[in-house]
């Protein structure tokens, strides 16, 4: 993840047109993390397809770049245990406050680490390693090498590795910034727009609060560069990396032209 040097497209006008009162935030900082984590329930699609294949296959999971929770907590009402690992001590503070109001049954089956899921060693295995939100597209070659190495090293054989990416759609000829509104369970309401050249390796989302607020009021912008890792590609590398390809599901898109793809995958005997 990082914080882009200028916002392209009609984003960095808005931004611009702000002045002073524009503040650029990270989306996994202390502000950030809670705009991402009230805009958690966007896409319901991939949280049933996961929790569906995840009852599949019982045993404990590890649920990477976990967030706020958006995927642990429905993993943890299912029953399972589930250790919850993520980079950022912003979101898995949110997530420690979501644990506090849960039952304490619930709570006592869930351990929260903070890790790099490109780098993590944990002292045992699980049978379901999952990694939502199309986060894969957050890490780099290196980065994504040195998951694939982790996550061979905990998971249980025969356990399955589920993961999402993005599924770019062709046919597109349009723009290349989209932009979205969206109101959250909260009633709050953003503006996203998504800048992205077709055949570029990153994209560029900046969220904006729909409204200003007075003309004096400072206003929060959260902003995130990252990467567009096709599933054929993502598929490749995992062949590579001693993967097994199980099952390929293309999730209605969100964007017109970004969708995501799951896969379910298990370590090559």
């Amino acid at each position: 993840m990082t914080l882009p040097t200028t916002i392209p497209g009609r984003a960095g006008e808005l931004l611009a047109s702000l002045g002073d009162r524009g503040v650029l935030c990270d989306l996994y900082d202390e502000v950030g993390s809670e705009v991402y984590h009230d805009m958690a329930g966007r896409d319901p699609q991939e949280v049933r397809e996961l929790l569906g294949l995840v009852r599949a296959t019982p045993g404990p999971v590890l649920d990477l770049a976990a967030g706020s929770g958006r995927l642990t907590m429905p993993l943890l009402a299912l029953g399972r245990e589930v250790t919850a690992l993520d980079l950022s001590e912003h979101m898995l503070a949110l997530l420690r406050t979501r644990l506090g109001l849960a039952s304490a049954a619930l709570r006592e089956r869930c351990t929260v680490v903070r890790g790099d899921m490109s780098a993590f060693a944990l002292a045992r295995r699980f049978s379901v390693i999952v990694l939502g939100t199309t986060s894969i597209s957050l890490l780099d070659e290196r980065g994504r090498a040195g998951l694939y190495e982790a996550v061979r090293a905990h998971l249980e054989p025969g356990g399955r590795f589920l993961l999402t990416t993005v599924a770019v759609d062709p046919a597109y000829t349009g723009p290349a910034e989209m932009e979205e509104e969206y109101t959250t369970d909260s009633g709050r309401t953003y503006r996203i727009f998504e800048y992205w050249a077709t055949g570029d390796a990153a994209r560029t989302v900046t969220i904006f609060p729909a409204d200003a607020g007075a003309a004096s009021d400072p206003v929060e912008v959260c902003t995130t560069r990252v990467g567009v890792l096709s599933a054929d590609r993502l598929e490749a590398e995992l062949a590579a990396a001693g993967f097994t390809i199980r099952g390929r599901t293309v999730l209605p898109a969100v964007s017109r032209r970004l969708g995501d793809v799951l896969l379910e995958t298990e370590v090559r005997a």
